[in-house]
């Protein structure tokens, strides 16, 4: 895989990033040495970049992904870690003193000096203005400190990175990660990127299957898109079946194909999973992607097009 500068950070990451929230047993435990392999063979097959949080799993990710990154044994500087603040098990604390305690606690579970982005998590669940005025000061002053060398913000609802991004000083916020917002059901993100891109601000991206939307399996129960997109999917992943072909590999060659997204985050919990979303990128790369079979597909999801759901507090 050829790696994608992120932003104007200079950091250069793998298309396909690890998404740790599985090894915090989110979705059904993982044995440790299952969770080494994995990491392990995501390393091996050229993929740099990993993605925590403390709320994955109540900190269990943090912790099983820094064991998991000491037990490879390879080098810091040949590997990108992301993990946020401001999401936790208990309930949402963008404060200044929090966020600053939750740098540390991180960096103790993850066994590191440093972490190389540090994301504000999930920011529609507070008022907006207390990221812009106490949170993204009290994380400029950790990146001062070397503890976080980017910042970046989180969530779903896309307008929550203007109003962020039009209101802190230029080079404050060096990210953003956006999940559900770029794959065949909705590509809403491709409207932000000139306008980040003019902000000098990286993008990643999340959620290339929509949260179990684009599988076979389909959704999980608590899954918060409207009913109508549910069933658009799932028709939509049928039609693939009857091809012999699967959603899922669509899906993910879809949302790699867009370099002004410099990396997808995909939750990953087998040296399987890996070996699949990294064979994604690959063949995307020296064979491109089902033309008709996608263009079949994105006329079934055409009525649901950009459909979202909402995220967080109704903003003043």
């Amino acid at each position: 895989m050829e790696l994608r500068t992120l932003g104007g950070t200079g950091l250069r990451v793998s298309p396909v990033g690890f998404g740790a929230s599985p090894l915090g047993n989110v979705f059904g435990d993982v044995p440790r040495d299952v969770a080494r392999a994995t990491v392990r063979r995501a390393l091996d097959l050229g993929i740099n970049f990993f993605d925590t949080s403390p709320y994955y799993g109540g900190t269990v990710s943090e912790s099983v992904l820094g064991d998991c990154l000491r037990f490879a044994g390879v080098p810091r500087d040949s590997f990108v870690v992301a993990t946020k603040c401001g999401r936790y098990k208990e309930g949402f604390d963008f404060s200044a003193a929090r966020v600053t305690r939750s740098v540390d606690e991180s960096l103790a579970r993850l066994g590191l000096d440093y972490v190389d982005i540090l994301h504000c998590h999930d920011i529609e669940f507070t008022n907006l203005d207390q990221i812009v005025n106490e949170t993204i000061p009290a994380l400029q002053k950790i990146k001062e400190s070397g503890k976080a060398r980017f910042i970046g913000i989180t969530g779903l609802p896309l307008s929550i990175f203007t109003y962020v991004l039009d209101r802190v000083p230029p080079g404050s916020v060096d990210l953003v990660l956006s999940y559900c917002h770029y794959g065949i059901n909705d590509t809403a993100l491709v409207d932000l990127l000139p306008y980040l891109k003019s902000k000098g601000v990286g993008v990643i991206s999340a959620s290339p299957l929509a949260m179990g939307l684009l599988t076979d399996n389909g959704p999980p129960e608590w899954h918060p898109a409207p009913e109508e997109l549910k069933l658009a999917c799932r028709t939509a992943a049928d039609h693939c079946r009857k091809k012999g072909k699967h959603i899922t590999k669509l899906a993910m060659k879809y949302s790699l194909m867009n370099n002004e997204i410099s990396t997808v985050l995909v939750g990953m919990n087998s040296p399987e999973q890996v070996e699949e979303n990294v064979a994604a990128a690959v063949e995307l790369s020296t064979s491109g992607i089902d033309e008709e079979l996608l263009h079949e597909v994105e006329a079934i999801l055409e009525p649901v097009k950009n459909l979202t759901w909402p995220s967080g507090i109704q903003q003043a």
